[in-house]
């Protein structure tokens, strides 16, 4: 009988402990929303993740008011949207000079960018809401998008600009000796080639403002105003009691449009760059 290697065997348990480490996190992510989905056609249910002793849509039922779930939900798609639209357009035509022309103030700028992503936003919101009182931008859906967009946009050009970065300036260079300018060149030849890295800063965008509680909170004082994201906290009573039937249901209802955008462009984030053969020789 032949024994195996004391290498392979160390090389084995290194592998199962691996698995077993990955097994541990994936129930820390599983059990979470397992309470979820058993919770919202639980009649009663608790913090505890259980089976419901009998299925139910009565969840469902009270949360689909105008009220508690279109109005906000609205309200979220309109506000997290328009923000998404500007940030996307914004970095795209911040991140083309950064890639495109070498300059000293280039990396400067990219470790500057770099460093606010890391401030919070927390940070900044005392002044931030001293300013939107001044312009009269306080309790308006589009001073509250703007806010958003240039919060998210740092990460954004960060992200644009390695996307961009792997588009051949060969291309640029044959649409510019046919007449196209610049900006041409950016929309017809660059952005259409980078659909991968366009999708990947519209889906990080999108999903870090639609979960965005504590910027609307502040920003907006009317209620019919407030975004799910804020509007969830209707689920939590003043006595400390919690509806967590209908807070599971509205949940569900509130993480539907996050992922329904990111599948119907989870295509193109795998898919690279369609380059297909446009560089020759």
């Amino acid at each position: 009988m032949t024994r195996r290697p004391r290498g392979t065997r160390a090389a084995a348990r290194r592998r199962w402990a691996a698995d077993l480490a990955l097994l541990v996190l994936a129930a820390g992510f599983a059990l979470p929303l397992a309470w979820l989905l058993l919770s919202s056609v639980d009649a009663e249910a608790g913090l505890r993740v259980r089976l419901p002793e009998e299925a139910t849509t009565e969840n469902f039922e009270a949360v689909l008011t105008e009220e508690i779930t279109f109005v906000p939900l609205l309200n979220s798609l309109v506000l997290c949207g328009g923000a998404t639209a500007v940030t996307v357009c914004c970095a795209a035509l911040a991140a083309y000079p950064l890639s495109r022309f070498r300059s000293r103030l280039v990396r400067p700028y990219l470790l500057t960018i770099l460093f606010a992503t890391s401030l919070p936003v927390t940070a900044v919101m005392v002044p931030v809401y001293g300013m939107f009182v001044q312009v009269e931008l306080i309790d308006t859906v589009h001073g509250t998008a703007l806010f958003l967009a240039a919060a998210q946009l740092p990460m954004s050009v960060w992200l644009m600009k390695n996307f961009m970065d792997g588009v051949p300036v060969s291309l640029e260079e044959a649409a510019w000796t046919d007449g196209a300018s610049s900006t041409q060149a950016l929309t017809r030849i660059v952005l259409p080639l980078m659909g991968p890295g366009v999708a990947v800063v519209t889906v990080f965008s999108f999903v870090a403002m639609w979960g965005n509680f504590f910027v609307p909170f502040m920003l907006l004082l009317s209620p019919e105003k407030m975004p799910a994201s804020v509007s969830v906290f209707t689920f939590f009573g003043n006595t400390g009691s919690v509806v967590y039937g209908q807070l599971a249901a509205f949940s569900l209802l509130y993480s539907a449009p996050a992922i329904l955008l990111h599948l119907l462009i989870a295509r193109r984030l795998g898919g690279g760059f369609a380059l297909g053969g446009a560089v020759k020789g």
